[in-house]
């Protein structure tokens, strides 16, 4: 009987095994502002591979229930989540993951906020759901509310104290239409000065918050208008919402996703009537930016757990950290993230600078051009990363209980929150429209990779000339029909975002090679680059006849 026992892999402190995370915020914060962040960056990373590691298990062990009528038969419809659960609800209280963005206390407030968000969700059972649209809905009360009901509900969306923190869901997914809002049916009833709504929910994530936003149509009205819901009575009961049932999804299983019927809820109006749709992408905004910080958050993770255990895994007589194939895989995926790091956290950057009020016109072009592209991007290649680590592992990669498998389950969402790939690269077609953004995007690009080492020389000329193909491809669609647009949508959107990508890599390395004498940022960037940046298609390639036969057409 064989005595031997795998090791499987461990984790050290979150903030100080990562490189990359912090050498980022050392070029970007001042040293003033790091020394701040950096204790509560470090305790969050110990928390991230301890405490929060065994509270993620015990939540996913223990999904929400359902129990719709009491007793006595009395409708309830209350949801029971974990201990667990409630406990990574204190953490993130506690760490700031919300409050920090809101405190403000310097212009890298939202960069410093992403790094928390980053080292918090890996372990968190994705209560960084939750958190996303929590964060949304303080910034749209904090632009769009009166000053009665900012006063009243914003400072508990943005507290830091656990038994005062609220959490606030976003409910737009109806029967008829998911990003398609046309499709949304709900109606809002006047009731006095107030109003009540009437509809059905098809997917209701947060459902145990204390708030939601959600769009409806007045009575009498066909446009859709934003209202925020008060969940609960001071007893905890429901206000009028009736949960058909909680959805069984292949992964974020700790997180509460019900089916529902509005039954004359009573709402606030924000904003006022109409424009809802503009006003919701105030949400959308900042929960696709969570959405890709949270990609590059799952990368990090499986690389993390991958290359200790390639330290202890032992096949045909050496580990698998002397194994050349091995390394070679990992040295790919370590490109993959870090290229992925840089869109995601460029992103952040510029977000915040726009709430600071300190974003030029051209970077806040950059940022609506960036927003889709970094969570259409990062999203696809959290999947793809994660998962290649599992087969890292072997066999235990497909093993629920060594935790590894949920990384997997749990990265597929990424593509679908918040727009699927296809829908944001759709949406990076309308903000090409703004006749400046493409040349403000590049111009700025051009700039990053002016000076650089000689050894990157190669990587710059990749970048420019795929921004030359960009440009042209660009300038030729003016003349090609909607149909041929749209069907390359997807491989403009990969390339611009690759593109972007190749340029922050190389401008890094370069910045790092003179500051931190480090040669690694300089290797990523390479092999990034290396690869090739740009696959377009000309409208006759994108779309034919031929398209649809082999796509619709399988009938003898």
């Amino acid at each position: 009987m064989s005595s031997f026992f795998q090791e499987p892999p461990r984790l050290g402190n979150q903030y100080d095994d990562d490189r990359v995370l912090r050498s980022y915020l050392r070029r970007y914060l001042t040293p003033h502002v790091l020394a701040g962040a950096e204790p509560g960056l470090r305790r969050l990373g110990g928390r991230a591979a301890g405490e929060m590691i065994e509270l993620a298990r015990e939540a996913e062990g223990a999904p929400p229930v359902h129990v719709p009528f009491d007793p006595w038969g009395r409708r309830v419809d209350e949801i029971r989540v974990s201990p667990a659960w409630r406990a990574l609800h204190r953490i993130a209280a506690e760490e700031g993951i919300v409050a920090t963005a809101y405190e403000r206390m310097h212009e890298g407030a939202r960069l410093h906020q992403f790094a928390l968000l980053y080292l918090y969700h890996p372990s968190s059972a994705i209560y960084s759901c939750p958190l996303a649209m929590t964060d949304g809905a303080a910034r749209v009360l904090e632009i769009e509310a009166d000053e009665e009901l900012r006063r009243e509900i914003f400072p508990h969306l943005v507290s830091r104290d656990p038994n005062e923190m609220w959490t606030a869901g976003q409910w737009m997914t109806e029967r008829r239409g998911g990003s398609d809002v046309s499709g949304i049916d709900t109606v809002a009833k006047r009731d006095g000065d107030a109003f009540r709504l009437y509809g059905n929910k098809w997917f209701t994530s947060a459902t145990t918050s204390e708030i939601a936003l959600t769009l409806a149509k007045i009575e009498g009205s066909s446009e859709l208008s934003l209202f925020m819901l008060r969940l609960r009575d001071n007893d905890g009961r429901l206000r009028q919402i009736r949960i058909d049932r909680l959805k069984d999804k292949l992964g974020t299983r700790a997180l509460p996703t019900a089916e529902l019927a509005l039954e004359g809820t009573p709402a606030y109006l924000i904003g006022g009537e109409g424009g809802g749709v503009k006003k919701i992408a105030t949400v959308l905004n900042i929960t696709r930016l969570y959405n890709a910080c949270c990609a590059v958050g799952f990368m990090r993770r499986g690389l993390a757990l991958a290359r200790d255990y390639a330290t202890r895994r032992h096949a045909f007589g050496r580990p698998l950290c002397n194994q050349p194939l091995h390394v070679e895989t990992l040295a790919k995926l370590q490109v993959d993230f870090e290229a992925s790091f840089h869109l995601a956290f460029f992103a952040a950057q510029l977000l915040g600078k726009q709430e600071m009020g300190t974003a030029t016109t051209q970077e806040r072009e950059i940022l609506r051009l960036l927003t889709p592209l970094a969570k259409l991007f990062t999203a696809k290649k959290a999947v793809a990363v994660v998962s290649e680590v599992l087969e890292c592992f072997g066999g235990a990669g497909y093993v629920e209980d060594t935790g590894l498998p949920v990384l997997l389950r749990d990265s597929q969402v990424l593509t679908i929150w918040e727009g699927t790939t296809n829908v944001l690269s759709l949406d990076l077609l309308r903000a090409l429209r703004c006749e400046d953004a493409l040349e403000a995007l590049v111009n700025d690009l051009a700039r990053r990779i002016e000076r650089i080492p000689a050894a990157l020389t190669p990587a710059q000329q990749s970048v420019r000339v795929a921004i030359d193909q960009l440009r042209r491809h660009f300038g030729g669609l003016a003349s090609a029909d909607r149909t041929h647009i749209e069907a390359g949508a997807r491989h403009l959107a990969i390339s611009l975002s690759r593109t972007i990508a190749g340029a922050l890599l190389i401008e890094h390395a370069g910045w790092s090679l003179e500051r931190e004498n480090d040669i690694r940022p300089l290797i990523s960037a390479r092999r990034w680059c290396e690869e090739g940046l740009v696959r377009l298609l000309s409208p006759s390639e994108s779309w034919s006849e031929e398209s649809r036969s082999i796509a619709l057409d399988d009938v003898d």
